[in-house]
């Protein structure tokens, strides 16, 4: 299992992070707190509150597609300053 957290900065980027992670055939969990949603759903995410950062957790056994899911969701990465 991985672990990241992601920030969005508008409904736009929410629509984009939703329609790369569909593209894999992995398990994504998106939440702050205990509220978790299935990242696949746009409607999941917009009930989360997006003002601060989420965590992202996704399962993955392939070395390859994880490579590939970091690069791709590498614009909605949240990094502390």
């Amino acid at each position: 299992m991985q672990q990241v957290h992601i920030r969005f900065h508008g409904v736009d980027q929410v629509r984009q992070f939703v329609n790369i992670v569909n593209t894999f055939d992995t398990s994504f969990d998106l939440g702050s707190g205990q509220r978790i949603v299935d990242a696949k759903s746009i409607l999941g995410i917009m009930a989360l509150d997006l003002s601060g950062p989420l965590r992202l957790r996704y399962h993955s056994n392939d070395a390859e597609n994880d490579r590939e899911i970091t690069e791709k969701i590498a614009p909605f990465l949240y990094a502390k300053a």
